[in-house]
């Protein structure tokens, strides 16, 4: 299986996110009309951590130290987190989602540096996707990062990262929106 189309996607992602939101000033970006809201930067830099916390998981893949999930090995277990999960983070949002704790972004504000953060990010993460490329020929069962019992195929993960990139793209629009109409 070719991983371009999870590399391709990203590139659009990070070029939207760039495209729409890198003329907002500091102020901006870090704008939210309440606590319970999370601002462009929220958005962007929860998108970093939750990627992020699939690395671990990949490298000890590659050095043989991480403990593939038993229910891993049950294939319908696997299908069904795997369809479970990804349909729940797709960009349409109808409905609305709580984060993991471990996923949750920080409350502070944010340097304008965000957007770049963000495409140094969004460039690794195409190269661990790339760099993957046996491991989802081999059909590679992980674990969620927030939940161990949680299970589904590495493919399965980065679509699911796709998908949540755009759901949190929609969210950084609107929430753009909302600030507009506010001032």
């Amino acid at each position: 299986m070719s991983t371009q189309r999870w590399t391709i996607e990203l590139d659009q992602v990070t070029k939207a996110f760039n495209d729409e939101f890198k003329a907002l000033t500091e102020t901006e970006i870090n704008w939210r009309p309440n606590a319970e809201q999370w601002s462009v930067a929220q958005n962007i830099h929860h998108l970093i951590v939750v990627n992020e916390t699939y690395y671990p998981t990949l490298q000890k893949i590659r050095n043989n130290s991480y403990d593939f999930p038993w229910l891993g090995r049950i294939a319908i277990i696997t299908k069904f987190f795997g369809k479970t999960v990804l349909a729940a983070v797709q960009p349409d949002r109808r409905k609305k989602l709580k984060t993991f704790p471990l996923w949750e972004p920080s409350v502070s504000n944010f340097d304008s540096d965000i957007l770049l953060r963000f495409q140094k990010h969004q460039d690794e993460l195409k190269q661990l996707i790339e760099s993957s490329h046996d491991l989802i020929e081999k059909n590679t069962v992980i674990s969620s990062p927030a939940n161990k019992m949680i299970v589904y195929k590495l493919e399965t993960a980065f679509d699911i990262m796709v998908a949540h990139e755009k759901r949190h793209l929609e969210q950084a629009r609107e929430m753009n929106q909302i600030r507009i109409k506010s001032t």
